[in-house]
């Protein structure tokens, strides 16, 4: 926190529509000159992973999409485009649960190639083009992190962090978070193991996944409809270090339910 002892969380507005090959650093940058917003040392960007993917070519129109065998009798366990599935099944590692409701929508829970376990392996159609158009998560999240934060360090002369966050439904809860699925500049994980709490007791099993929490309260100014795609959160005690987003994944020898 800053010496107020406030965190604050800023949307950039401005930000244009993402096409492939546009540099996000840049955008971000020219979004706030415009706004007349200056970055301070330790401020931590968080950018919303479907610009993200845009900005890399990570949109598929199904159209374009032939399903194998496989697909279609996915397609049919969970009443799905069967396109639309060979594309979740092309970012999958395994599936990890699926099903059809009564709504006659189904649920098809995967893990992807990069680990994460997540509804249609964060293949969505919302806020692309409105026809077959689907965007698929970046290839390296970290990387994506990693190349903004240094374009924007290279032209403020700041230290910054770079959070890329998607939005999850989480098993036992209702409703939809943000989650940290890409970071630079940021320790994803806080190990707070070894300190002493307020009475002077050794924590022993204090990890703080701070990622994941600057991305949650970044996610309540990037509603879907309020085209909102980065946010800015100032005043984070957090520790810095190059990003490894994957600290946040459970090792599957630690996982009680796999």
């Amino acid at each position: 926190m800053d010496k107020t002892g406030e965190i604050k969380f800023i949307p950039l507005r401005g930000i244009p529509e993402v096409k492939k090959g546009d540099s996000l650093g840049e955008m971000i940058l020219r979004a706030a000159a415009r706004e007349e917003f200056s970055f301070l040392d330790g401020d931590i960007v968080v950018i919303a992973q479907k610009v993200v993917s845009k900005a890399e070519g990570r949109v598929v129109n199904l159209s374009q999409i032939e399903p194998s065998g496989f697909a279609v009798t996915v397609s049919e366990e969970v009443s799905k485009d069967p396109r639309l599935v060979e594309v979740i099944l092309g970012e999958t590692r395994r599936i990890v649960r699926m099903d059809e409701r009564e709504s006659g929508k189904g649920r098809l829970i995967v893990e992807t190639t990069g680990g994460l376990v997540l509804a249609n392996a964060g293949v969505d159609a919302s806020n692309v083009s409105g026809g077959e158009d689907v965007t698929l998560l970046p290839l390296d999240s970290d990387r994506s992190a990693r190349v903004v934060r240094r374009h924007i360090e290279q032209e403020t002369g700041k230290y910054i962090a770079v959070i890329i966050s998607d939005t999850v439904g989480r098993p036992w809860r209702e409703g939809l978070t943000d989650i940290a699925i890409g970071c630079s500049g940021i320790k994803a994980l806080s190990d707070r193991r070894g300190e002493t709490d307020s009475k002077g007791l050794t924590l022993t099993a204090t990890e703080m996944a701070t990622a994941d929490q600057v991305a949650c309260a970044a996610g309540l100014l990037m509603e879907k409809t309020a085209a909102l795609p980065v946010v800015i959160a100032r005043g984070v005690d957090y520790i810095r270090g190059e990003g490894d987003s994957g600290e946040l994944i459970r090792d599957p020898a630690h996982d009680l339910f796999r």
